[in-house]
């Protein structure tokens, strides 16, 4: 089923998420949700604050954006082809590697997209859906949709990353999305 993505300025996107445990109700089927809400908006990544639920999951597929690369940037990252992968109770333990500057945006704030700094890698412990424990290391792409999502259920959000100058210049962009007042291909949840 496809669910509402929560749009910035909702309090939910704001907070840290929860562990779950393993018998979580109805697990299954909120991942299958979250993949279908994913595709469905276009998106490569999608938190479970961004469906309204206040739970430490996300879920990616940097693939996707090798799919849509042109000739001349393939073989420039070296996560290449991309992955496709869920996070459950997750945390980073690391960043390392020199910062690189990767055009973002964000399902929860449409039609804003900047430039934002992160670390080339991430360490990251997590549980996958069969709720088996791992600690990983990816790169590249992939591991900016994590850092992006893991964000997510930090209560983080990209444009935090923004200096203040660059964040009052989209402040009515941001206001304009608070109050609903934006059209978007997918469907959307607004603040009260």
């Amino acid at each position: 089923m496809i669910l509402p993505i929560v749009a910035y300025g909702a309090q939910i996107l704001r907070k840290v998420a929860q562990e779950i445990p393993s018998d979580h109700p109805d697990l299954n089927t909120l991942i299958d949700d979250m993949w279908e809400t994913m595709y469905a908006s276009n998106g490569v990544g999608l938190a479970a604050p961004q469906i309204n639920k206040n739970i430490r999951i996300f879920v990616m597929d940097s693939s996707q954006i090798f799919d849509g690369l042109e000739e001349d940037e393939l073989g420039k990252y070296p996560d290449e082809p991309g992955i496709k992968k869920i996070f459950i109770n997750a945390h980073i333990t690391e960043l390392n590697g020199e910062e690189w500057s990767y055009n973002e945006g964000c399902l929860s704030i449409p039609k804003i997209r900047e430039d934002i700094l992160r670390p080339e890698e991430v360490v990251i412990e997590y549980y996958d859906e069969a709720f088996v424990q791992h600690t990983e290391i990816f790169n590249g792409i992939t591991a900016r949709i994590i850092q992006h999502e893991y964000d997510h259920i930090e209560g983080k959000l990209f444009i935090d990353y923004l200096k203040p100058l660059k964040k009052k210049l989209l402040q009515r962009k941001l206001n304009d999305i608070n109050k609903g007042k934006i059209k978007v291909d997918y469907k959307m949840v607004f603040p009260k």
